[in-house]
C-alpha cells in the first residue's frame, strides 16, 4: 500500500488540490463575510429589535466603527489568520447556532445571550486577521455595544443608577437645600423630585464607554493592559456628570426655577461632551514622565569632563 502524501494526492486529485490553493488563498474579507453571513439570523434580530422601537439605535455606531477599523486595516489584514482567534471564533459560530435553534437538555436561553455569542465570535473573527498591534478588548468592547442592549441595561441597572444619582445629589445639595432621599426621588424645599429613568446615566455610560474604545482603537492606541488600566476612569467620570447633571436640575427645581424642556436637554448635552472629553483625555494620557539621568562619563587621560557639556582636550 503507498503512502498518502501531497504528491501523491496532486497526482491523483488535482482538482482538490486547486480547490484548497483557491481556498486558502481567499482574501480576509471574504471569511469575515462568509463568518457574517453564519451569523446572519443574529443580525435581523438586532435589526428587528431596532425597527419595533425596542432599543435605541446607538448599537449601530459601535458596528459603524467596526467596520470602519478594518476598512482602515485593510491592507495590513493577515494573510496567516492568527489559529486561536479563529478557533474562538469558529467554535463562538457554532455555539451561537445551537443556542439559537435550541440545544437539547438545556433551557431556552434569552435572545440577548445567543446574540452576544455571535457578536464576540465576529469580533474574534475579526482579531484573527487585523494586526497583532491591535488591541483585542477595545474591539471586543466595540462588539457588545454594537447589541440592542440599553432597554435590558435600564430594565436591571436603571434604578440602582438612579438611587446612587439620587443619593449623591443629596450630598451635593445639603450645603444649599434641606434635602431627603427616598427611593429614587428626592424631597427638596418641601417639593418631591423623581429622578426618572432617563437621569439614570445609562446611555451616557453606553457613550462613555463607546468614547473609550474608539480613542483606544483611532486616536491613541494602547495595549490591553494600558486600556484596562483606564477603565475606573471612565466609571467615575460617567457617574459625575451625571451627579453633576442630576444636582443642577434639581437644584434649580427646588430654587423654583425649573428648566425649560429645551435648556434641560442643551445641559445634558455640554455635560455629555465634557464627560466624553474627560474620558478621551484619559485614554491618551500617558502619565508623568521623568527625564533620563545621564550616565556619568567615564574618566580619560589629558581631558576634563563635565556632566552634561563637552570634553575640554587639554593635550592641544
Amino acid at each position: 500500500m503507498s503512502s498518502l502524501s501531497l504528491a501523491s494526492l496532486a497526482r491523483r486529485h488535482p482538482r482538490w488540490v486547486d480547490a484548497g490553493i483557491r481556498l486558502d488563498r481567499l482574501p480576509p474579507i471574504a471569511w469575515l463575510a462568509l463568518q457574517a453571513a453564519a451569523l446572519l439570523p443574529t443580525w435581523v434580530w438586532m435589526a428587528m429589535r431596532l425597527a419595533d422601537g425596542s432599543d435605541d439605535p446607538l448599537g449601530l455606531l459601535a458596528l459603524a466603527a467596526l467596520g470602519v477599523l478594518a476598512w482602515q486595516h485593510r491592507r495590513g489584514l493577515r494573510a496567516a489568520p492568527g489559529l486561536g482567534w479563529l478557533a474562538l471564533a469558529g467554535l463562538g459560530t457554532v455555539a451561537a447556532t445551537l443556542l439559537r435553534g435550541g440545544v437539547p437538555g438545556l433551557p431556552v436561553l434569552p435572545p440577548l445571550v445567543t446574540g452576544l455569542v455571535s457578536v464576540m465570535a465576529f469580533a474574534f473573527g475579526l482579531l484573527a486577521f487585523l494586526p497583532r498591534r491591535v488591541a483585542s478588548l477595545p474591539v471586543t468592547g466595540l462588539a457588545v455595544l454594537a447589541l440592542p442592549l440599553l432597554s435590558s441595561l435600564q430594565f436591571y441597572a436603571g434604578y440602582p443608577l438612579r438611587v446612587v444619582t439620587a443619593e449623591a445629589s443629596q450630598w451635593l445639595l445639603a450645603p444649599f437645600f434641606t434635602v431627603m432621599r427616598e427611593g429614587s426621588s428626592l424631597w427638596i424645599a418641601g417639593r418631591l423630585v423623581i429622578v426618572d429613568a432617563p437621569c439614570s446615566g445609562v446611555q451616557m455610560v453606553w457613550l462613555g464607554y463607546f468614547t473609550a474604545c474608539a480613542v483606544a482603537l483611532f486616536v491613541a492606541p494602547v495595549d490591553n493592559r494600558r486600556f484596562l488600566t483606564r477603565l475606573p476612569a471612565v466609571s467615575v467620570l460617567v457617574l459625575a456628570g451625571n451627579v453633576v447633571r442630576n444636582a443642577i436640575l434639581v437644584g434649580l427645581e427646588g430654587a423654583g426655577r425649573p428648566l425649560a424642556p429645551w435648556a434641560h436637554e442643551m445641559l445634558g448635552l455640554v455635560l455629555l461632551a465634557a464627560v466624553c472629553s474627560g474620558i478621551a483625555w484619559a485614554m491618551q494620557h500617558r502619565g508623568r514622565r521623568h527625564a533620563p539621568v545621564a550616565a556619568p562619563l567615564p574618566p580619560v587621560t589629558g581631558l576634563i569632563t563635565f556632566q552634561g557639556l563637552r570634553h575640554v582636550d587639554t593635550h592641544h
